[in-house]
């Protein structure tokens, strides 16, 4: 199973979110939310996703055998009405704002492209600048941001402004020509905007798309602006490709059936709703899987033999699946919610993420194993070789057929990069979490500089004491039930500081994911 899939919100969610949210995953009939109205301006609370039906129902051939035919019957990427997806003309999430850190240069990768994120405090905004400075091509996510708000370069302290241009050659004479206004010392600038409090950029930097976000704007999630829902981000870097990462089941482990529809089909994306009309995911390429995979129960108060109803609960989930490199990825996620607000003034942000990532792990290695397994057959023949025959693969046929009509099984990276997977790393390195999501998470990367503070205070504590008892003599000696006392605290101290050790190495840098005792 995917990643980005049911069992992601079932097996982490639950314990930390839904449960505690009082989400019941029981069956109640409510208004389709797919069929209802999701805002894109102010003033609106949704717009209409309600698609012209094609079902797939369980009366229908098999999956795998649609596949096959859709597979002989759709038309060559290209030579269809709707052409070929333009990979480079579309909006990508750099990371939730909230791991953004202002004071200093962040870089990525998104679609083959080096990029450093950084907060212009001149233009008082985030900016997107290629990662490499024009001078002997340093990377300047490596560099600071100066007391001036510019992005300053380590290696020869050259300075840009939010547009890219170069403010500042300390090596150029004061008197001299004004070498910095130079176009070649620019670095490359790229559109960029804050949206549901996600940095997104547009990874053309030509001047004709200098003004893109007045004709095109990033994807839209009203729940995420609006303040009556609560709603945690993560990030992690992933040892597979974002088509994998792109695919959703609706099921779960030794799980049970879940019949499945998929509506409108295009080539900007498509809609799968389950039989109940209520749950549903929409996928908007290239990157956004959003929606309502369970169904929630509406809270009742007893009131007599009358019932009050109260505002209905809802949690949504979003998930951005960004392309990074081939055999790379990176998932961005956010699930609002509209209940039980105080649980997030209680449970730390890194505690969610400590449940996510295990769910992530679950499925990392297989995964990561799985692209090599497509890579050995062809994805050309992944419906030959692979054999879907229930309803709940549909989203995964789906977006099969959508990956090879629309894109002919490749992604439009920017730079010129050979579609081949790089060497297969151990398992350790797949499910290595440190620099995958912590380095990249303000909330962990806090929480771990504070554990290790407590490591380190538990273990001197526990040394302090045994030493004060051992240099003890005469009058300054204790009484035997004191030193009692004190060699137990010394004892639990010691034992506390190796359990916190172990939960760091588990929850922040790798722990192993063996299904056999899952």
């Amino acid at each position: 199973m995917a990643p980005v899939s049911l069992p992601l919100l079932s097996r982490a969610r639950p314990p930390l979110l839904l449960r505690d949210a009082g989400v019941k995953l029981s069956t109640v009939r409510l208004p389709p939310p797919w069929r209802q109205q999701w805002k894109h301006t102010s003033g609106e609370r949704r717009r209409r996703l309600s698609m012209p039906a094609s079902a797939v129902a369980a009366e229908t051939p098999p999956p795998h055998a649609r596949a096959k035919e859709e597979e002989e019957a759709a038309p060559a990427v290209g030579g269809g009405e709707e052409g070929r997806f333009e990979w480079l003309d579309q909006w990508y999430p750099v990371a939730p704002v909230c791991d953004l850190d202002p004071r200093k240069p962040h870089g990525k990768m998104v679609m083959g492209l080096r990029v450093v994120a950084w907060f212009d405090g001149g233009g008082g905004e985030w900016r997107v600048v290629d990662d490499a400075c024009p001078h002997r091509l340093a990377p300047l996510s490596e560099g600071r941001v100066d007391g001036k708000g510019r992005l300053q370069c380590a290696y020869h302290g050259w300075c840009f402004d939010g547009h890219g241009s170069c403010q500042f050659i300390p090596q150029a004479p004061a008197l001299g020509p004004p070498v910095h206004k130079n176009s070649k010392a620019c670095v490359a600038s790229y559109p960029s905007v804050v949206q549901n409090n996600i940095l997104w950029f547009y990874p053309r930097s030509e001047p004709e798309y200098k003004e893109i976000l007045q004709r095109k704007r990033p994807p839209y999630f009203p729940d995420l602006d609006d303040p009556s829902f609560n709603t945690v981000f993560g990030i992690r870097d992933l040892f597979y490709g974002v088509h994998l990462l792109s695919t959703v089941e609706s099921d779960q482990e030794g799980g049970y059936p879940v019949k499945i529809r998929t509506e409108q089909a295009k080539i900007d994306g498509f809609l799968s709703v389950q039989e109940d009309d209520v749950c549903y995911m929409k996928f908007d390429a290239p990157c956004t899987l959003y929606g309502k995979p369970f169904r929630t129960k509406e809270p009742q108060i007893d009131q007599g033999k009358e019932k009050k109803k109260k505002k209905q609960p809802e949690a949504m989930t979003v998930f951005l699946c960004v392309p990074v490199a081939p055999g790379r990825s990176r998932l961005i996620w956010a699930f609002p919610r509209n209940v039980d607000a105080w649980l997030d003034n209680i449970i730390p942000r890194w505690l969610y993420h400590i449940v996510t990532n295990i769910v992530l792990d679950s499925d990392s290695y297989l995964l990561h194993i799985e692209e090599r397994n497509f890579a050995t057959v062809g994805l050309d023949n992944w419906h030959k070789a692979c054999y879907v025959p229930t309803s709940s693969d549909n989203m995964v046929i789906t977006f099969r057929n959508w990956f090879r009509k629309y894109c002919k099984h490749q992604i439009g990276w920017a730079t010129p990069m050979a579609n081949q997977l790089p060497p297969t790393p151990t398992k350790d390195q797949v499910l290595e979490r440190y620099r995958s999501h912590v380095m990249q998470c303000t909330s962990c990367s806090a929480a771990l500089k504070k554990m290790k503070a407590l490591e380190v205070a538990l273990q001197v504590a526990s040394v302090a004491i045994v030493g004060f008892l051992a240099v003890a003599k005469g009058s300054l000696a204790p009484s035997v039930v004191r030193r009692a006392a004190a060699v137990s605290t010394a004892v639990l101290c010691f034992a506390a500081s190796r359990w916190l050790a172990s939960f760091i190495e588990k929850s922040f840098y790798f722990q192993d994911y063996v299904h056999a005792y899952k």
